[in-house]
């Protein structure tokens, strides 16, 4: 019997899809791959005599080629949503750490921004078998930056 992804929430994307289809590039869930990473502690908001913080912004995973190293931010959501959908909500987050390769996915496969990219096509579409190894993302980054051997 399949799964109606429409049904599914983004856990059960994120949990079914993405993160075998990350993995399966070869990265390591333990030590290259971080879910709910909190990008900012989230605003104080002064009230009169009341402050309170905002709830923090997360990004749905970050992903390291080595510590401290993020190189790539992917944001899930679920299947009612387009693979685009969360592309502006990452390439936000991805501005404020720094990380240059940006991803949207709805469970179906991914959208990817390489924002080293000024002109011409800077998206790309590819399915979930498609996606970058951890290898392949930070030649890309090496080439960008002239970065030495590692």
């Amino acid at each position: 019997m399949a799964i109606d992804k429409k049904q599914l929430s983004e856990t059960d994307i994120r949990t079914k899809y993405i993160t075998p289809a990350i993995e399966a590039a070869g990265w390591n869930k333990m030590t290259q791959m971080r879910e709910k990473y909190p990008i900012t502690a989230g605003r104080i908001v002064a009230r009169g005599q009341v402050c309170k913080r905002e709830k923090p912004l997360k990004a749905d995973y970050v992903l390291f080629y080595k510590p401290n190293k993020p190189i790539a931010i992917v944001e899930a959501k679920d299947n009612n949503h387009t693979m685009s959908d969360g592309m502006q909500q990452a390439l936000n987050y991805a501005r404020m750490m720094n990380v240059p390769f940006v991803f949207s996915s709805n469970g179906d496969g991914f959208v990817f921004h390489n924002r080293y990219i000024t002109e011409g096509e800077k998206e790309t579409v590819l399915s979930l078998d498609e996606f970058p190894s951890p290898e392949t993302l930070w030649q890309m980054y090496v080439e960008q930056n002239n970065v030495g051997p590692v």
